[in-house]
């Protein structure tokens, strides 16, 4: 489904110094794949999430999509391109002055469907376990809440692609196992290709298949057999975070 083919990314950190964020970085993602980008905080993973979605630009090296040259796009064929990728932020994003409703809706609202709105972001609410709650604030949120939102906003667009950095990063550790459960359900449901970034190998068990980077580099490409605990996990492919 996607390609990264030889993508570097530098970025200033100072007078005469570059951060490396991403060194010459290839690997392909299959329809259907549920995959974990992991490494400690710097290692590159928000960079290449954000190169996938076209949020981000490398400074070399291609991304692919089903045939389409992501890095190529420019202007109004980069943004319709953004329009088929969900994306779930760690620290959720939500607009502090929308409802979890209007949340939902916010990447739509410019855009003319073929489907009711606010029918749809209803649904969405529903499915990730806000019903009843469509009129409350983000204030009024707790932290696992915000997060379910804010997954339910990233499949207003029925993404085939879903991009999650960290989404487990700021909730309770039962709120955490919910959300894993919850992105790994709509998965299946929906037959998306899912992309998560963490650095806590709790997280990463839940995937499938696991990428570690380290400064920049793949360093680790793996399948996880099912079942497997994080300290196993651990022990294959070395200290995480």
């Amino acid at each position: 489904m996607i390609e990264l083919l030889g993508v570097s990314k530098r970025y200033d950190s100072g007078p005469g110094r570059r951060l490396i964020a991403a060194e010459d970085v290839s690997f392909t993602i299959a329809r259907g794949e549920f995959v974990g980008l992991t490494g400690a905080t710097g290692a590159g993973k928000t960079t290449l999430l954000n190169i996938m979605g076209a949020i981000g630009r490398p400074d070399a090296g291609t991304v692919r999509r089903d045939g389409v040259e992501v890095t190529a796009l420019r202007g109004a064929a980069a943004d319709r391109y953004r329009r088929t990728v969900g994306f779930v932020f760690q620290h959720g994003v939500l607009l502090s002055a929308l409802t979890a409703l209007d949340n939902v809706i916010a990447p739509v609202l410019p855009f003319r469907t073929g489907w009711n709105k606010r029918d749809r972001a209803a649904d969405l609410l529903a499915a990730v376990g806000m019903a009843g709650r469509e009129g409350a604030l983000p204030a009024q949120l707790s932290g696992g809440e915000r997060q379910r939102v804010a997954i339910a906003r990233a499949l207003i667009n029925t993404p085939e692609l879903l991009l999650a950095d960290e989404p487990t990063g700021n909730v309770d550790p039962g709120s955490a196992a919910g959300i894993l459960d919850l992105l790994a359900g709509l998965r299946i449901e929906h037959a998306m290709t899912l992309v998560l970034a963490s650095h806590d190998p709790q997280v990463a068990a839940r995937c499938e298949r696991l990428i570690r980077l380290t400064g920049g580099r793949v360093t680790c490409d793996i399948q996880l057999t099912g079942g497997e605990s994080p300290a196993s996990i651990l022990r294959r492919v070395g200290q995480l975070g």
